[in-house]
């Protein structure tokens, strides 16, 4: 996508009566700041071993109505037991398809942003975030009122379906109150043949709540999903985060994640699954503002045929923030020759009381370790299929709800089947 075709479409959505002034002077200073940043090049540190042709070259539309189910479709491909699921499609939210437990409010972008005197969250992290707040779409927020505690799980499933290539830029916050607990579902599905998602999630966390944040990305091979992450954290707040990441021709996640209240703990993890041409990027950064805070940041990634993938963690200690305990750890399985990872853990610290760690493995499966599961009676397949199984199974088995991680199970089992035929 050019930039031109960026300002045929921005001027096409802020020429659209729908969005408040407020709204409207937000959107224009973004766009500004994104034209004079442009696209990311792979001269750009941060996206060096990123193209992001796909996205520079791709001509995608913003959604219109005509992209919208003109009916109450039930989509059963998509289904999931046990959780609460807000729908959105094609960008829009269908509030028919969608149920919300007690004790939860769903609010519109523009109630939300009433409700908070328009203050906005617009972060200017990377031409992405400004992308999003330019073009931002679909805005939901989910309030969790304080002491809550919320059983059964919120999804949302953010569907894209179309022959015709669509933009769409999510505008997600979810606020858990004081003392209050939940469980988040992100579930991006789709069967489009051609689509870009730009979405940006905020993570408001007040003292004493907890929050366990779980990340599907399953889109189509002719999809790119580019997600951005900002997570707030005050005193004594627990956020678990985990990604399975399967889908899309070319997926990146940008986690930004500020620990601004003592006692806080962060914990980032995230299993990245790729074959043929794929390219799947994490880049995470983990900000202990303030004293006696823990973070880790965990991930993997296994690797097939052409595929590519990056991991970019950095954990920040400032000069207060005394008494850090941080770790670092990427670990990555090439299961092909062709096969290609980039790991750059970082750890930057200005404070002299902490206890930080990090680390980086990158290699073939074990040739002794076959060796030893083949002179047990498993054949070459089976034998794969073992350690690739368990070198994954310990971010698996980390999410706690049963259903839901019985479903990433089976999809990584149906991965492991077709991607360890030969």
């Amino acid at each position: 996508m050019s930039l031109s075709h960026f300002q045929s479409e921005f001027e096409k959505l802020i020429n659209r009566d729908n969005f408040p002034e407020k709204i409207h002077s937000q959107r224009q200073e973004a766009f500004s700041k994104f034209l004079n940043t442009g696209i990311p090049t792979q001269k750009w540190e941060d996206w060096q071993f990123t193209n992001l042709t796909r996205i520079a070259k791709g001509k995608y539309r913003i959604c219109e109505t005509q992209d919208v189910p003109n009916n109450e479709r039930e989509f059963p491909s998509f289904k999931m037991e046990g959780v609460n699921t807000i729908v959105i499609y094609n960008g829009h939210y269908q509030e028919k398809l969608s149920s919300i437990p007690s004790g939860v409010q769903i609010l519109s972008g523009l109630d939300y942003l009433e409700r908070k005197n328009w203050e906005n969250n617009n972060p200017e992290n990377s031409p992405f975030d400004l992308l999003n707040t330019a073009f931002m779409d679909s805005g939901v927020s989910i309030v969790v009122e304080p002491g809550t505690d919320l059983e059964t799980p919120i999804r949302m499933l953010f569907i894209s379906s179309g022959k015709e290539p669509i933009m769409t830029s999510p505008r997600v916050h979810v606020d858990l109150g004081e003392s209050s607990s939940a469980t988040f579902v992100e579930h991006h599905a789709d069967n489009s043949e051609s689509f870009f998602q730009n979405g940006s999630v905020f993570i408001s966390l007040e003292d004493y709540a907890q929050l366990d944040h779980i990340r599907i990305q399953s889109n189509s091979e002719k999809t790119a999903n580019m997600g951005n992450l900002h997570i707030e954290q005050n005193c004594n707040s627990r956020y678990t985060f985990f990604q399975f990441a399967h889908g899309a021709e070319l997926g990146r996640l940008n986690i930004h994640a500020n620990l601004r209240g003592e006692g806080a703990d962060c914990s980032l993890n995230g299993l990245a699954l790729s074959n043929g041409n794929q390219h799947l990027d994490n880049h995470v950064i983990t900000d202990h503002q303030v004293p006696n805070c823990t973070s880790t940041q965990n991930f993997k990634s296994v690797l097939q045929d052409n595929s590519s993938g990056v991991f970019n963690g950095r954990t920040i200690v400032r000069k207060d923030a005394q008494k850090t305990d941080s770790s670092q750890s990427n670990k990555n399985l090439l299961l092909s020759k062709s096969a290609l990872m980039n790991s750059n853990p970082q750890l930057e610290i200005y404070a002299d009381d902490v206890k930080c760690a990090h680390g980086s493995t990158t290699g073939a499966l074990d040739d002794d370790a076959l060796f030893y599961i083949r002179s047990r009676g498993l054949d070459i397949l089976a034998a794969k299929t073992v350690l690739i199984r368990g070198f994954a199974t310990e971010l698996l088995e980390s999410v706690k709800h049963d259903g839901i991680r019985y479903l990433l199970t089976d999809r990584f089992d149906a991965w492991l089947s077709e991607n360890t035929a030969s």
